[in-house]
């Protein structure tokens, strides 16, 4: 799979980044959802999935509009 760094609202070159795959999904590089009461309210969590926060001036300026 290759990688294409779409944008981050990072000062220091670190996380949270979106980047786009070869083929077109989206990968975020976020901190994790650590809050145990946050993640007691997530749904349908199979268990190899990961959540992470993220800004959303991250999205509103990066994320693919269409």
């Amino acid at each position: 799979m290759k990688l294409t760094k779409i944008g981050t609202t990072s000062q220091d070159g670190g996380c949270p980044t979106l980047y786009e795959t070869d083929s077109g999904d989206i990968v975020v590089q976020g901190y994790r959802l650590t809050d145990d009461e946050a993640r007691r309210q997530l749904e349908d969590v199979l268990p190899d999935e990961e959540f992470v926060v993220v800004p959303r001036e991250l999205l509103t300026r990066f994320a693919p509009k269409e």
